[in-house]
């Protein structure tokens, strides 16, 4: 764990880190001369996806940090 004290938007923060690695995918086609149309579908596709699996754990860490069940119980020892 890091001794830094967490952010206060994860959420927002997440997704900005997502939008800007879609950007870069954008960027990395138009500069090995693909397909553009091809590269924004990859892009919104992979924003949207790894936006929602971070918000999805961030969600779950949340809980089980106030000491609720993830729904999973597996994982909580029983």
């Amino acid at each position: 764990m890091s001794d830094l004290p967490p952010p206060h938007q994860p959420y927002r923060g997440a997704a900005i880190l997502h939008v800007v690695l879609g950007i870069v995918i954008l960027v990395v086609a138009a500069l090995s001369g693909g397909s553009l149309a091809k590269a924004l579908v990859v892009a919104l596709a992979y924003v949207v996806v790894a936006t929602g699996w971070s918000w999805f754990r961030l969600r779950q860490r949340a809980e089980k940090s106030a000491g609720r069940p993830t729904g999973d119980p597996g994982r909580n020892g029983r």
